[in-house]
C-alpha cells in the first residue's frame, strides 16, 4: 500500500484511539475489493474514511464517484446509477452513461444506502454479484471493475425488519463494516480537529483568529449533536464574525441549562382543564394509531392512506408516540 497519496487523509485519523483503529482497518482492506459498509451518524466523517480507503488502494488513480441515494427522486436514482438508452423513457433523446460505468476502475461511493429504494436494491444486489447490468431500457450486459463502498447513518436493522432493506444486501455491502463512533466519544480528537479547522480557515480568510482559554474549553464540554461537521462550522463562524465564540459561549449555555434536571414537584400537582384536554386528545390519538398499526400489520403505507395523511407525517407521529414495531415469530 502507497501511503503518501492517503496521507492527505490519514493525520484526521491519529487524533483518537477509535479512529486510529479505523486507520489499521482501512490498511489491512486497501489492497482488496472488499465492499465496505461505512456507518455512524450524520457528520462523523464517512467521506473522509471512504476518501481514504479509495486513496490508499490500488484503484487511486481512477474515479471516486460519490452518489447521495437520497439527494435523488427515487424515479430517476436508476437511470443515474446504471444510465439509460435512448427512448427508454420520456425525455430519453439520447444515451446516458451511468455513475457506475464512470466508476469503472475506480471506486462508487454510495451514501445514505439506506435510502435505496427496495424496488432498486435487486438489481444493486446482481451488481455487487456479478459486477455487471444493463442500462435502463437496454439488453446488453455491461461489465464493470469497481469497488463499492457504502455509508448510512439509520439502523439498518431496524430497516431490514420493517421490510425497508434487503437483508441479502446489507450482508453484500458488509464484507467489512466500519463504525464511527460520535465525536462526543473521542473528546481527544477535538482540540486536534478545532486547531486544523482554524488554521485552514484563517488562511482561506486571510484571518489570524485566536481561540480564547475560555472557548478552547467549551469545545471540550459541549456535546457535538452534529459532530465534526458542526464543529467545522463553529470554527469557521469564529474566524469570520468578531462575535463567533459568543455566540458559540451562549450555544453551550443554552444547552446546559436545557439539560438541567426539572425541580421535582409538590405533593399537590394542579392541572386546568385544558392541560387534561390535550393529555387526553394525545392519548386518544396514541391508541388510535395503535390500533391502526395493528390492523394493518404496520404496513406503514397502507396506515398513512387509512389516515389520509402524508408518509413523513404518519413517521413523524409514530416516532412522536414512542411506538416501535413488535417482533414477530
Amino acid at each position: 500500500m502507497r501511503t503518501d497519496l492517503a496521507d492527505h487523509h490519514y493525520p484526521l485519523l491519529d487524533g483518537s484511539p477509535q479512529m486510529r483503529a479505523i486507520r489499521t482497518v482501512i490498511a489491512n482492506i486497501a489492497d482488496t475489493d472488499a465492499t465496505v459498509l461505512i456507518r455512524g451518524e450524520s457528520g462523523v466523517g464517512k467521506d473522509l474514511v471512504a476518501r481514504a480507503i479509495h486513496a490508499a488502494s490500488g484503484r487511486r488513480d481512477g474515479s471516486f464517484v460519490k452518489i447521495n441515494c437520497a439527494a435523488i427522486p427515487p424515479e430517476l436514482l436508476e437511470s443515474e446509477l446504471f444510465g439509460h438508452e435512448k427512448g427508454a423513457f420520456t425525455g430519453a433523446h439520447r444515451r446516458q452513461v451511468g455513475q457506475f460505468e464512470y466508476a469503472n476502475k475506480g471506486t462508487i461511493y454510495l451514501d445514505e444506502i439506506a435510502e435505496l429504494p427496495v424496488a432498486l436494491q435487486p438489481k444493486l444486489l446482481h451488481v455487487l454479484q456479478d459486477l455487471r447490468f444493463a442500462r435502463v431500457g437496454g439488453h446488453q450486459l455491461i461489465d464493470v471493475d469497481t469497488r463499492v463502498i457504502a455509508a448510512t447513518n439509520r439502523g439498518l436493522e431496524h430497516a431490514i425488519a420493517c421490510g425497508e432493506f434487503r437483508q441479502d444486501v446489507y450482508y453484500r455491502l458488509a464484507v467489512v463494516e466500519i463504525r464511527i463512533p460520535p465525536l462526543r466519544e473521542r473528546r481527544d480528537e477535538i482540540p486536534l480537529l478545532a486547531a486544523r479547522f482554524l488554521s485552514r480557515f484563517n488562511e482561506q480568510y486571510r484571518r489570524n483568529k485566536q481561540l480564547s482559554p475560555e472557548t478552547s474549553a467549551r469545545l471540550m464540554e459541549y456535546a457535538w449533536p452534529g459532530n465534526v461537521r458542526e464543529l467545522e462550522n463553529i470554527i469557521r463562524r469564529m474566524v469570520v464574525l468578531a462575535d463567533g465564540e459568543h455566540a458559540f459561549e451562549a450555544l453551550v449555555a443554552r444547552c446546559r441549562n436545557e439539560h438541567v434536571a426539572a425541580p421535582r414537584p409538590t405533593a399537590i400537582v394542579t392541572e386546568s382543564l385544558r392541560e387534561i384536554a390535550r393529555r387526553g386528545a394525545r392519548e386518544a390519538e396514541r391508541q388510535a394509531l395503535v390500533d391502526v398499526l395493528e390492523r394493518a400489520h404496520w404496513n406503514r403505507a397502507e396506515v398513512a392512506r387509512i389516515l389520509k395523511v402524508s408518509y413523513k407525517t404518519l413517521l413523524s407521529k409514530i416516532a412522536e408516540c414512542g411506538l416501535t414495531r413488535p417482533w414477530r415469530r
